[in-house]
C-alpha cells in the first residue's frame, strides 16, 4: 500500500540562485534607515508609523502559529505540502522580537495613560491603573514573546528534525505542544491586542476586541500563502507538490475566513452602537466622520463584500488571476485598517499619510521577510518525512 503512494516529483531545497534573502534585507536596512532619519524629523509621526507596521507583519506570523497547532492538534493532511511556509515565517519569532524595542522607547508618545498628570486628573484612567502601567506592560511584552519565540522555535525544531530523523513519534511532540499552545496563545494574542492597539484610545473597551484582530490576521494570512505559493511555482519551485487541490483549499480557508471576519467586525460594532456607552461608541464616531468614513466604508467593501461576492463561486478559487486580485486587495485592506484604527488617535481630523507610514512598511517587512526567506531556504520546503505527507499529495491525484 506505502508503495503506491504519491511521491514528490519536485526539489525539496530552494533553488540556490535565488538569494531572495539578502535582496529582502537590503530593502528592510534602507527603509529602516529613511525611518530613523523620519524620527528624528517627527518623532511622534514615527512611532505610530512604526506601530502601524509592525502589527502588520506580526499578525501574520501570529496567524501562521495558530494555524500550525490547528494543524497538528486536528491530525489533518490537506496542509502538510505548505505547512513548512507558515514554519518559517515563526522560526525566527525570538529575533523578531527585537523590533519591539521601538514600541516600547515610544510608549509616552502613542498611549495617554503614560502620562500621570492626565491620568490623576481622569477617574476612569485611575481605575486602569493598575492593568495601565509602565512596567506591567513592559513585563506583559517579554511574556508575550516569550511564549511566542518558544512555541515558534520549537514547532519548526521539531518538524524539521523530522526530516532529518524520519521519526513519526516527533509528531506526537508536535500535538503535546501545540495543544496547551493553542490555549497560551489565544490569551497572549488577545492582551497583545488591547496592549498595542486598544489601550491607544485608553477609554475605550471592547471585550472582542481579541477576537476582532484574531480574525483580522488569520483572514490575511491565507492570501499572503496563496501569492507565495503562486510566486514558487513562477520560480519552478513544487509546481507538482502543491497542486490545483491545495490552492482550492487555501481558497476555501480565505473564503472562510473573510466570512468569519465580517461576522466578528460587525458584532463588535453592534453591540456598542447598542449599549450606547459613550466611552465606546466615541472611537467609532471618530472614523464615521471626516475622511475616515470613506475608509471604514472602503474597508466594508474591500475586506468582505468584494473577496465575498469573488469567492463565493467555486470555479473562482482555481482562477489565479482572480485569487491574486483577491489575495492583494484583502492585503491593502489590512494594512488600511490597521491604519484606521492606529492613526485617528494621532490626526483625529481625518486621513492623513505620510511618508513614514510607506518607510516603516519597507524597513519591516524587508526584515520580516528577509528573516522568513532565510529560514525557508535553510531547511527543506517540505516536511519531506511526515505521516501524513502521502495523503496530502494524494489530494493533487483526486483533483
Amino acid at each position: 500500500m506505502a508503495s503506491t503512494s504519491p511521491k514528490i516529483t519536485d526539489s525539496v531545497q530552494f533553488p540556490a540562485n535565488l538569494d531572495v534573502a539578502k535582496t529582502c534585507y537590503g530593502f528592510g536596512i534602507a527603509g529602516l534607515i529613511a525611518s530613523l532619519v523620519g524620527y528624528f524629523l517627527n518623532s511622534e509621526q514615527f512611532f505610530f508609523s512604526y506601530l502601524t507596521s509592525f502589527t502588520f507583519f506580526t499578525s501574520f506570523a501570529l496567524a501562521s502559529m495558530i494555524l500550525i497547532m490547528v494543524h497538528h492538534v486536528t491530525k489533518s493532511s490537506w496542509g502538510t505540502v505548505i505547512r513548512r511556509i507558515p514554519e518559517s515565517f515563526i522560526s525566527n519569532f525570538w529575533i523578531w522580537a527585537i523590533f519591539m524595542i521601538p514600541v516600547l522607547l515610544g510608549m509616552s508618545s502613542l498611549y495617554s495613560w503614560t502620562n500621570t498628570e492626565y491620568v490623576a486628573d481622569d477617574p476612569i484612567m485611575l481605575g486602569k491603573v493598575p492593568y495601565l502601567n509602565i512596567p506591567f506592560f513592559v513585563i506583559r511584552q517579554f511574556i508575550y514573546f516569550g511564549i511566542w519565540g518558544y512555541l515558534g522555535y520549537r514547532l519548526h525544531k521539531v518538524s524539521v528534525e523530522m526530516d532529518r530523523t524520519n521519526d513519526w513519534g516527533l509528531t506526537h511532540i508536535l500535538r503535546k505542544l501545540s495543544a496547551p499552545g493553542i490555549l497560551l496563545f489565544a490569551f497572549t494574542v488577545a492582551f497583545a491586542s488591547f496592549d498595542w492597539l486598544m489601550s491607544l484610545d485608553a477609554h475605550w473597551f471592547s471585550t472582542m476586541f481579541g477576537v476582532y484582530f484574531f480574525s483580522m490576521s488569520f483572514q490575511a494570512l491565507f492570501p499572503v500563502l496563496i501569492l507565495l505559493v503562486f510566486w514558487m511555482h513562477r520560480k519552478g519551485i513544487l509546481e507538482n507538490t502543491i497542486g490545483k487541490a491545495h490552492i482550492y483549499d487555501l481558497g476555501a480557508w480565505f473564503f472562510g475566513f473573510t466570512v468569519f471576519y465580517a461576522y466578528i467586525a460587525f458584532s463588535q460594532f453592534l453591540l456598542i452602537y447598542y449599549a450606547n456607552i459613550p466611552e465606546a461608541t466615541l472611537w467609532f464616531y471618530h472614523r464615521l466622520e471626516g475622511s475616515w468614513a470613506f475608509v471604514t466604508y472602503l474597508l466594508l467593501f474591500g475586506r468582505f463584500v468584494i473577496p465575498f461576492i469573488l469567492l463565493l463561486n467555486r470555479d473562482t478559487k482555481h482562477n489565479h488571476k482572480l485569487l491574486v486580485f483577491t489575495s492583494v486587495l484583502v492585503i491593502v485592506m489590512h494594512l488600511i485598517e490597521l491604519h484606521w484604527i492606529v492613526m485617528p488617535v494621532l490626526s483625529d481630523g481625518g486621513v492623513s499619510l505620510s511618508w513614514l507610514d510607506f518607510a516603516t512598511l519597507i524597513g519591516l517587512g524587508g526584515i520580516f521577510m528577509g528573516l522568513f526567506f532565510q529560514s525557508f531556504k535553510k531547511h527543506n520546503i517540505v516536511p519531506v518525512n511526515d505521516p501524513k505527507l502521502g495523503e496530502s499529495l494524494a489530494k493533487s491525484y483526486h483533483q
